[in-house]
């Protein structure tokens, strides 16, 4: 895979490029902001991998640029003290985060973990409609209700896909987190599973109390209805 790094520690940076290149990846580091949005708007890459504090910026500026303009996962490399603002990066779309110092196994697992998300779905599917008037759109990651945007934090949206990419099957409870949990399990776990399914059908279904798109199938788990069926 093409990986761009933003990092500004030049050690961890060249550290990171060797591990990665000597997986057969291929990579580009960038030093700051402008680097990295200049590099991303230049070259196509297939992950991205942001510092959070980089010396013109921040690694959400560039998560926003990427995140506008291509279809490809982010991954936020943090300091421990940061990860309470890593949220943010997480509800503006970003896919996954990973603490300094890190081992270079698990980070490669979790690129791998964070491409397979975005080839679930067909990349000629550019706009997916459910139930009529829902619409999805893959390369913008936006989802419209009637032709007004519906606001999802990132892993909401996450929690979308894995339910379009099995629409008419029904899904357990653990097929649901495999499909968007965070490798420490820092941010979903059984309980708030339910949580963001309840937000889901608030925000989509026209009465989240009979829902009609994301069904219960007692005692086995959800199912979104296949409009064809």
């Amino acid at each position: 895979m093409k990986v761009l790094i933003a990092e500004d520690d030049q050690a961890i940076a060249e550290g990171l490029s060797y591990s990665l290149t000597s997986d057969g990846n291929i990579t580009k580091t960038c030093k700051t902001v402008k680097e990295a949005i200049e590099a991303a708007d230049r070259e196509h890459f297939d992950i991205y991998l942001l510092d959070l504090t980089l010396p013109d910026g921040t690694g959400y500026e560039i998560c926003r640029h990427i995140k506008k303009n291509r279809r490809a996962p982010v991954i936020f490399l943090t300091a421990c003290d940061d990860e309470i603002n890593v949220v943010q990066g997480l509800d503006m779309g970003a896919d996954d985060y990973i603490t300094k110092p890190f081992r270079i196994r698990e980070l490669i697992s979790r690129m791998k973990t964070a491409l397979r998300h975005y080839e679930t779905l067909p990349e000629q599917s550019e706009v997916l409609t459910i139930h009529k008037n829902i619409t999805v759109h893959i390369n913008t990651a936006k989802v419209y209700k009637n032709g007004t945007e519906v606001i999802l934090t990132a892993l909401e949206y996450k929690l979308l896909l894995v339910f379009l990419n099995n629409r008419g099957n029904v899904l357990s409870r653990n097929q649901l987190l495999d499909g968007i949990w965070d490798v420490n399990g820092n941010f979903v776990d059984d309980n708030t599973l339910s949580v963001y399914i309840k937000r889901l059908r608030e925000k989509l279904e026209d009465n989240s109390q009979k829902p009609e798109i994301i069904k219960t199938v007692r005692g086995l788990g959800y199912k979104m209805e296949d409009d064809h069926d």
